[in-house]
């Protein structure tokens, strides 16, 4: 026998609240109003739906949406947003340009913003050779540029010749440039053991020997100094530390006096502005290995040659 449809006028004497009307398995549902709080939210937000919609872009046409009568877009605020940080920059920028790089370093905040600038220029430009934590590679012979070793100094205005002339770049009469003979075919099996441990000794890696002492005195003295200190002037290696291009096994020092292995770094003069690559100096500069700059002779020529190539940007 099936169930007669309740009364929905029937009112639910517990909460005083009239029934639905419609009952299932024995249970019947109240009707009770929305809570009057929620009630005027919801109109609320219908209002400010509203509201938004003439005020902000709302509804998409078919080549553009409605624009709203105050006008704004994201894209327009991103365009402005953009042209305030464009200014900005270019403010530093005119910054650093006036400046000599060597005064960067008495001006913090400045040297802040170039090394800032330096070190996204350098994952653009430099992480291909030097990696991401500018540590580069033996087995590739990309110097590490964390370390204190330099080949041509350490300081800002050497670090800004270098990027600016590069490394044995064809077409650059101020680019660095050495050039170590090879050795293959010199010396006998004996002599190249003695001359290696003689190298080695001069970081306390080896017992040095008269044989190789004397073929080192006669051949690799005047690039690498007597105790292996190195002579930036011609960018000889420094032999007396634990640091190594090429690598520090014997057989590495071996082949690199057999067959010299030399790489080439590209000039960055034309390719980079002279302000980029100031900042790449500042922030190749702050790795961990700067040094303070020490006007000589040669720096002084550096120096000169480096702005007058700034000049003629």
């Amino acid at each position: 026998m099936a169930n007669e449809r309740p009364d929905p006028k029937r009112i639910d004497e517990a909460t005083g609240t009239n029934f639905v009307g419609h009952e299932w398995d024995g249970i019947e549902e109240l009707d009770t109003p929305m809570p009057r709080w929620w009630l005027w939210t919801f109109y609320l937000t219908i209002v400010w739906a509203l509201v938004y919609v003439v005020l902000y872009p709302a509804w998409p046409l078919i080549e553009k949406g409605t624009e709203g009568v105050l006008g704004w877009t994201s894209r327009g605020q991103l365009a402005q947003e953009m042209t305030a940080a464009d200014q900005s920059r270019a403010s530093v920028r005119e910054q650093i340009a006036a400046i000599d790089i060597e005064e960067l370093r008495g001006n913090p905040d400045l040297m802040r913003q170039a090394v800032a600038g330096g070190a996204a220029a350098f994952k653009v430009n430099c992480i291909q050779c030097h990696g991401s934590g500018a540590a580069g590679s033996q087995t590739l012979g990309y110097p590490n540029l964390n370390d204190d070793d330099w080949l041509w100094g350490g300081d800002l205005t050497a670090i800004q010749a270098t990027l600016t002339h590069g490394i044995r770049q064809q077409g650059d009469d101020a680019t660095r440039t050495s050039e170590m003979p090879p050795f293959d075919g010199v010396f006998s099996q004996g002599e190249m053991n003695a001359l290696v441990d003689h190298v080695l000794s001069l970081s306390g890696k080896a017992k040095s020997s008269p044989v190789g002492a004397k073929i080192y005195a006669d051949n690799c003295v005047i690039c690498h100094g007597a105790s292996g200190e190195g002579d930036r002037s011609v960018g000889g290696p420094k032999l007396a530390d634990a640091i190594w291009l090429y690598g520090s096994t014997r057989a590495d020092i071996a082949r690199q006096i057999r067959s010299p292995r030399m790489g080439v770094m590209p000039k960055w003069d034309g390719r980079l502005d002279p302000v980029t690559i100031k900042m790449l100096a500042a922030y190749v500069h702050s790795l961990g290995g700067g040094e303070d700059f020490v006007e000589t002779a040669e720096t002084a020529d550096e120096a000169e040659a480096v702005e007058v190539n700034e000049q003629s940007e």
